[in-house]
């Protein structure tokens, strides 16, 4: 059998090492924590801007007429932290226009998005009265007068 000590438990050093191992691992989980919620916000502020800058571009495109020029604005009541500012530059191709959408924080004016792409004006084409002759002459062929 073996000799029980009198005084079993734990020692004041023991106590207070088990405190300090758990304060660090605390102090560690915490700033994770704090991290991860950080890099959570900035990629909610940069998908939003990347949305918006899309949007933008593509009511250009569908509203057609390209003009070269610079533009700006705010993004709307919807998002009142964001603005943006539009380049649109023509290049050596006729027709074609280099579009830069730049979306800003309001609060800071950090850029936060920067978004480029090429357009093409819309191309309207005129009859003349040959075609029309043609065009006819085809529908006719087709059964289609």
């Amino acid at each position: 059998m073996s000799a029980m000590r009198p005084n079993a438990g734990f020692s004041l050093v023991e106590v207070m090492c088990a405190i300090l191992i758990l304060g660090i691992g605390m102090v560690g989980f915490i700033q994770g924590v704090t991290t991860a919620l950080g890099s959570s916000k900035e990629s909610e502020l940069q998908t939003t801007a990347v949305l918006l800058a899309s949007g933008k571009i593509e009511q250009l495109r569908a509203e057609g007429g390209v003009e070269d020029g610079v533009t700006d604005g705010d993004c709307g009541e919807d998002f009142p932290n964001y603005q943006w500012r539009q380049t649109v530059s023509s290049t050596s191709i006729r027709g074609l226009h280099e579009v830069e959408l730049a979306i800003e924080s309001t609060a800071s004016g950090k850029q936060i998005c920067d978004l480029r792409t090429m357009l093409f004006e819309p191309y309207v084409a005129t009859e003349s009265k040959n075609d029309e002759k043609s065009k006819k002459s085809k529908d006719k062929r087709r059964g289609l007068e």
